[in-house]
């Protein structure tokens, strides 16, 4: 064989080489597509299991977590869900919504809440939305009520020498105001506001713990119980953690035996970018924000604990 053919045959040979590797990634690919079409992502194992979504912090509207919810309504591969709280509370629309959204999970396959340190207020609403609540001996749980506050920061603008004055189009409007002193039934205003939600509060507890109104009343009072005392007083379903919500899903709710338990968590939405979210992280966290925030906005507002409207947040008395 002469020079040109053997160059050709090596040539021939890498063309080859190249296909076959196209091939094999190929086939790699459509496999990793295939399993994640059926539930699987990076980090976790084949085959069926149960997830855990950890509700943590301040609860707020958030479109990720509910987007995360929703999937595992249609996930086949995940046969029950614990969701893990450890919350205070934050606004009652992101606990409504929060609520809502396991309800709906709940109504497909095995729901259960395993309580951390602190379930309580908006905390409470989402752990009450599953089937089943496990706190520990020394956690809390509880504060079931609303609060409503505002600032009135007039007789400090006073000293400074700041008046500011409004125009409006009825004597309730925006109020009250940081600016002045509450005008006359605005305070009887949000009174009302506050009472209206409460008692949908109230309503939400009877109906999930089975308990009658004026029950549920008398532990609505804003106080917090261990899980011990949660236990008495029907707030909760039983003592324990992850082993006693793996034997309620498994002689109860019919889930089998010894399956795998993995974290599911929302996805970001810069996630695309993992460097950058690192850096941002690291930055907030050297400067003593929120590492978790998206943005400097969010972050300032979770240092200074400001929540837009009304809250359901445990607060523990002031010393």
């Amino acid at each position: 064989m002469d020079a040109q053919g053997i160059i050709d045959r090596r040539r021939l040979r890498r063309k080859l080489g190249f296909w076959r590797i196209a091939a094999i990634l190929g086939l790699a690919l459509a496999a990793i597509l295939l399993a994640i079409a059926s539930g699987w992502r990076p980090g976790a194992s084949l085959g069926e299991r149960i997830a855990r979504v950890s509700i943590e912090g301040l609860i707020t509207e958030d479109e990720d977590m509910l987007e995360l919810l929703d999937d595992l309504k249609d996930d086949r591969s995940v046969r029950a869900v614990i969701v893990k709280v450890d919350s205070p509370g934050g606004t009652t629309v992101g606990g409504e919504t929060l609520f809502n959204a396991v309800r709906d999970l709940a109504a497909v396959k095995p729901v259960a809440a395993e309580v951390g340190t602190l379930a309580a207020s908006a905390g409470y609403m989402v752990a009450m939305a599953t089937d089943r609540i496990v706190a520990h001996n020394s956690s809390i749980v509880g504060s079931i009520g609303v609060i409503f506050q505002y600032v009135d920061a007039s007789v400090l603008l006073g000293r400074i020498g700041v008046d500011v004055e409004a125009v409006k189009s009825a004597p309730l409007k925006a109020e009250p105001s940081p600016f002045k002193p509450a005008a006359p039934g605005a305070r009887e205003m949000i009174g009302r506001l506050v009472d209206n939600s409460f008692g949908w509060f109230v309503r939400l507890v009877s109906e999930r713990r089975a308990m009658p109104e004026d029950q549920v009343r008398i532990l609505a009072d804003g106080s917090v119980f261990t899980g011990e005392q949660g236990l008495a007083n029907r707030l909760v379903d039983a003592l324990g953690g992850e082993r006693e919500v793996r034997r309620w899903f498994e002689e109860e709710r019919g889930v089998p035996e010894g399956l795998e338990i993995v974290d599911r968590e929302p996805k970001s939405k810069d996630s695309r970018f993992g460097f950058l979210t690192g850096a941002r992280a690291a930055v907030f966290s050297w400067i003593g924000l929120d590492p978790k925030s998206e943005n400097l906005g969010q972050a300032l507002s979770r240092a200074t604990g400001h929540l837009d409207g009304m809250v359901s947040l445990w607060q523990p008395p002031a010393r």
